[in-house]
């Protein structure tokens, strides 16, 4: 047995669930709901612990308008689509940026500036998704495109950030989520100190990293609170989140983006919950460039990835799941995304 299963059966040891209650817990962030099926986590939990998925998946919250707006771009002349890879097959209707040839997928928002360089004839358009993590990354793709005067270069921005959705989740009269393991990637840039809202709303939470120990510890650290009916929020990735976060990362994001209200899939629209470019960067605003008027197209018939995203249903709810919604062949975008509920119960079973 390795030392680390030995650890986990230990920490799983020390759990204990007052007699004739059941602990919900939600995981918001897409990487642990990942990596808690890859590591089949839950076949240690005491059967009173329930884990449950929440809406820290970037490429799953994207609504159908966004989606649409990106295919309007990708069907214009003279336009190359740059984009992370998740994106190119969340479907819209019947289509999706897959089916293009001038859509490229990068790693790295920057490689965006690269292209318009080469290709001065082109609108290179970068289709911004993600949360606090990723935002200050495009915050400085398009401070450097202002600084060289990259004029072929736009931002298709879709960014959200964490605290409204969660507050509206823990708001919901109906919500039974007892604690959230929290974002260990959101949490380096923006500090421990940015969930602080929680213990207004009687709700403890841990910052985890991504490792099967560090998940468990946190679970265990979560059980003790709500034990002691505690409403802290501890940090249990301390190698890499520091209360103060990322300053430098954070004043990127402000010096370029506002907060604006966003559409969330399956969710509506929350407000505050998103990210608009200042008017000192229009320039570099997609919507604005191209005049693309807000949509509103309908989710697909029967996909439940908005109730899942809210913690309110698991995939074998969902009508669609492993038959006509499949990795190959998605209907949601729990499904396509490599950090979605769906693909992760998908690939895993819901062990």
């Amino acid at each position: 047995m390795s030392v680390t299963k030995e650890k986990i059966q230990w920490i799983r040891s020390q759990i204990s669930v007052p007699e004739g209650k059941t602990i919900k817990l939600m995981e918001v962030c897409g990487t642990h709901t990942m990596s808690i099926a890859s590591h089949g986590i839950r076949t240690f939990l005491p059967r009173e612990i329930q884990l449950i998925s929440g809406p820290g998946c970037p490429v799953c919250v994207t609504s159908q308008d966004d989606i649409e707006k990106a295919l309007i771009l990708a069907r214009k002349k003279n336009v190359l689509i740059v984009t992370f890879g998740d994106m190119i097959r969340v479907q819209s209707g019947h289509d999706k940026l897959e089916n293009y040839n001038n859509v490229q997928v990068v790693y790295s928002p920057m490689e965006s500036l690269k292209l318009a360089v080469q290709h001065p004839d082109k609108e290179i358009v970068f289709i911004g998704v993600g949360f606090e993590t990723t935002a200050p990354l495009i915050a400085s793709t398009i401070i450097k495109a202002k600084k060289n005067q990259i004029r072929n270069f736009s931002t298709l921005c879709m960014h959200k950030t964490i605290p409204e959705a969660l507050k509206l989740i823990l708001s919901d009269k109906n919500s039974s989520i007892d604690g959230l393991i929290l974002p260990g990637h959101v949490s380096a840039i923006t500090g421990s100190q940015y969930f602080g809202f929680m213990e207004e709303l009687n709700t403890p939470g841990v910052i985890t990293g991504f490792d099967a120990l560090g998940i468990m510890e946190s679970i265990y650290l979560l059980s003790q609170l709500i034990g002691e009916n505690k409403n802290s929020i501890l940090n249990n990735y301390q190698s890499v989140v520091k209360k103060q976060g990322n300053p430098k990362a954070m004043k990127l994001l402000k010096s370029v983006f506002l907060p604006s209200d966003c559409y969330w899939r399956g969710i509506g629209e929350i407000k505050s919950s998103g990210l608009k470019i200042r008017e000192k960067y229009h320039q570099y605003d997609a919507q604005e460039k191209f005049n693309i008027d807000d949509l509103h197209i309908d989710e697909p018939e029967g996909c439940l990835c908005g109730e899942i995203l809210m913690g309110k249903a698991n995939p074998l709810q969902c009508r669609h799941f492993g038959k006509k919604c499949t990795p190959s062949q998605a209907v949601g975008p729990c499904m396509v995304s490599s950090e979605g509920t769906c693909a992760a119960w998908y690939k895993y079973g819901n062990r």
